[in-house]
C-alpha cells in the first residue's frame, strides 16, 4: 500500500523540461564542483579525526572508503546519465521504488549535505582562528567565540564559533545570487586547492625528517573497532567517506548540465580518481614527517573524536601539539617540520578554498529540497525560483541557516559522522535503483552503463551497510531518531500533499508562473 507510488520516467523528464533551471554548467565545470567537494573536506578538516581513530591506519582507511566510493560512483554514473534531473538518489528511488522511500532518501540527504557543510564551516574556522588571525595578525580569538561548548565536543571555555557562523552566511548569499557565478568562484578556489596540496606532498614526502619508523604501529586501534566504537581503520573509513560527497553533488547539478548524458559520468567519475590519489599521498606526507598516533583512553582504545575526553587530553601540554589535536592540521605538520611560511601560505589556502567545499554541499542540499517542493512533498513555496537570480532562494536561506547552526555548536568530528549516516544510506539506494531500473526501464537510453553491474551493484549495498555499522553508535541513533522524524512528516503532510498522491503532476514555468496539470493513469502510480 505505501509502495504504491512509483513516478514514470516520462513524467519526471517531462517536469524538469517544463520547470528547470537553466543549464549553464560542463563536464570541465562539473568536475571542478566533484573536485571542489571531495578535496578539502576530508583532507584539511578531517585528517586529525581520522588519524585519532586509526592512527597511521588512515591510509587504509582512505583506501577502504575509496573502494567503496569507486563502485558507488560507477552507479551514480549511469542512473544519473540515465536521469539527467535535479534530485540525484531521491529523483533515482521515486522513479524506481516509489514516493515513500524516495522521500526517506530526501530526508536523510539533509544529514548528507547540509551537516556535512555545517562540519566544514568548522574546519574553515580553525584555519581561519590559527593562521589567518593568530599567525598573521597576532591576534588570538577567545575559545567561547571560536569553539563549540565543552559538554557538546568542543574545547573548554567555548559557547560558539563565530567564524563558522559568518562563513555559512557568506556562502549563502553567494549561492543565491546564482548557480553560474557560483561557479567560477569554485573554479578559482579550487586551483588554490590543489596547488596548496601539491606543496604539501613535495615538501613532506621526500623531507628528511620522513620516517617510516612514524608508521609503526600502523593499526593501534586495530582493523575493526568494535560495534559502535566508530574507531579503528574500518571505524576511520566510516567516517572520511563523507568526504566524497562531491562525486554525488555533480549528480545534483544534472538538471543544470549541458549535454547531461555527456558530461555527468565524466564529471563524477573524473573527480573521484583525481582526488583518491591526492588522499593518499597527502596522509602519507602528514604521518611520515610528525606522526599521527591516536591519544588512547584507560581502556586501550582511542578516545571518540569530537568527545569532550579527547578535548581535554588535548589541553594538556603533552598533547597539544600532537596532529591528532590540531584544528588545522596540514598547516601544522609544515611548521612542525621548519616550514612555517609554507605552512601559513598552506592556512591561507584552505581558508579560501573550504568555502567551495561549503558551496558544492549547500548547492545539493537546494537542490534536493527544490525538486521535493516541486513534487508537493514539501510547501511549493519553497521552490520558488527568484526571478533576477534563477536560483531557489528561499531553500538556500532555510539551508544556510540550518548550517549555520550546526556549525556554531557542534565540534567537527559529530557533524562528519552524522552526515556519514545519510550518505551511506543513499548510496546503498542508488545501486539498488540502477539494478532495479536495468529491468524495469531496460530501453530508456544510458550513454553510461555500470560494468558488471552484478558485482557493482551488491559490492556497493553490502559497502556501505559495512560502513553504516561500524559508525559510533551516537551516529547511529541520530539517523534513526532523524529517519523516524521524516516519517511522522510524511504521513502528516507529504502524502497528502503529494502531487502524484493526487493523480497529477504538476508543472509551472519558473518566470510566467503557467501550470500545467499533467494527469497520471492509476496505473502508472
Amino acid at each position: 500500500m505505501f509502495l504504491d507510488r512509483v513516478k514514470p520516467l516520462d513524467a519526471i523528464l517531462a517536469t524538469a523540461e517544463k520547470k528547470s533551471l537553466n543549464r549553464t554548467l560542463g563536464a570541465f565545470q562539473l568536475m571542478l564542483f566533484g573536485i571542489g567537494c571531495v578535496i578539502g573536506t576530508g583532507i584539511f578538516v578531517l585528517t586529525s579525526a581520522g588519524a585519532q581513530k586509526a592512527g597511521p591506519g588512515l591510509m587504509l582507511a582512505f583506501a577502504i572508503a575509496g573502494a567503496i566510493c569507486i563502485v558507488a560512483a560507477l552507479c551514480y554514473a549511469e542512473i544519473a546519465s540515465m536521469i539527467p534531473v535535479s534530485g540525484s538518489a531521491y529523483t533515482y528511488t521515486y522513479a524506481s521504488m516509489g514516493e515513500l522511500l524516495a522521500w526517506t532518501v530526501g530526508w536523510a540527504l539533509v544529514l548528507e549535505y547540509a551537516v556535512a557543510a555545517s562540519a566544514v564551516c568548522v574546519g574553515w574556522s580553525g584555519y581561519f582562528s590559527g593562521t589567518i588571525l593568530k599567525e598573521t595578525f597576532g591576534v588570538n580569538l577567545p575559545v567561547w567565540l571560536s569553539s563549540a561548548p565543552l559538554v557538546l565536543g568542543g574545547k573548554p571555555g567555548g559557547f560558539i564559533n563565530l567564524p563558522a557562523v559568518l562563513i555559512a552566511g557568506l556562502v549563502t548569499w553567494l549561492l543565491m545570487i546564482g548557480t553560474t557565478e557560483s561557479a567560477r568562484v569554485n573554479a578559482v578556489l579550487v586551483a588554490i586547492k590543489v596547488t596548496a596540496l601539491t606543496a604539501f606532498i613535495a615538501l613532506t614526502l621526500p623531507s628528511d625528517q620522513f620516517d617510516a619508523a612514524r608508521f609503526n604501529p600502523f593499526l593501534p586501534a586495530g582493523v575493526f573497532g568494535g560495534f559502535g566504537t566508530g574507531v579503528g581503520a574500518v571505524g576511520a573509513a566510516a567516517t572520511i567517506f563523507f568526504a566524497y560527497v562531491g562525486f554525488d553533488a555533480v549528480s545534483t547539478a544534472a538538471e543544470e548540465t549541458k549535454n547531461p548524458q555527456r558530461n555527468v559520468p565524466i564529471g563524477l567519475i573524473g573527480s573521484l580518481l583525481f582526488c583518491t590519489v591526492f588522499y593518499i599521498l597527502v596522509a602519507a606526507g602528514a604521518i611520515g614527517t610528525v606522526g599521527g598516533q591516536p591519544i588512547m583512553g584507560p581502556n586501550g582504545v582511542p578516545f571518540p573524536a569530537g568527545s569532550e575526553e579527547l578535548a581535554r587530553q588535548c589541553a594538556l601540554p603533552e598533547y597539544r601539539e600532537a596532529l591528532v589535536c590540531s584544528n588545522e592540521a596540514l598547516a601544522h605538520v609544515l611548521r612542525q617540520i621548519g616550514w612555517s611560511s609554507v605552512g601559513n601560505a598552506l592556512g591561507y589556502a584552505a581558508g579560501f578554498a573550504l568555502p567551495s567545499v561549503i558551496l558544492i554541499l549547500m548547492f545539493g542540499q537546494t537542490r534536493i529540497f527544490f525538486v521535493m517542493a516541486r513534487d508537493g512533498l514539501l510547501p511549493e513555496k519553497l521552490s520558488a525560483v527568484h526571478p533576477k537570480w534563477k536560483t531557489p532562494y528561499i531553500m538556500t536561506a532555510i539551508t544556510g541557516a540550518v548550517v549555520a547552526f550546526g556549525a556554531a555548536f557542534f565540534p567537527v568530528g559529530r557533524l562528519a559522522d552524522w552526515a556519514n549516516a545519510g550518505t551511506l544510506y543513499a548510496f546503498m539506494m542508488v545501486a539498488i535503483c540502477v539494478m532495479i531500473l536495468r529491468r524495469k526501464a531496460p530501453d530508456v537510453q544510458r550513454s553510461f552503463r555500470t560494468p558488471m553491474l552484478w558485482l557493482i551493484g551488491p559490492a556497493t549495498i553490502l559497502g556501505t551497510i559495512f560502513l553504516f555499522f561500524n559508525l559510533d553508535l551516537a551516529s547511529i541513533l541520530v539517523f534513526s531518531g532523524w529517519a523516524v522524524i521524516g516519517l511522522i512528516v510524511y504521513f502528516l503532510y507529504s502524502r497528502g500533499a503529494s502531487h502524484l498522491g493526487r493523480g497529477i503532476v504538476e508543472v509551472t514555468d519558473d518566470v510566467g508562473g503557467e501550470e500545467t496539470m499533467v494527469p497520471i493513469h492509476p496505473s502508472d502510480s
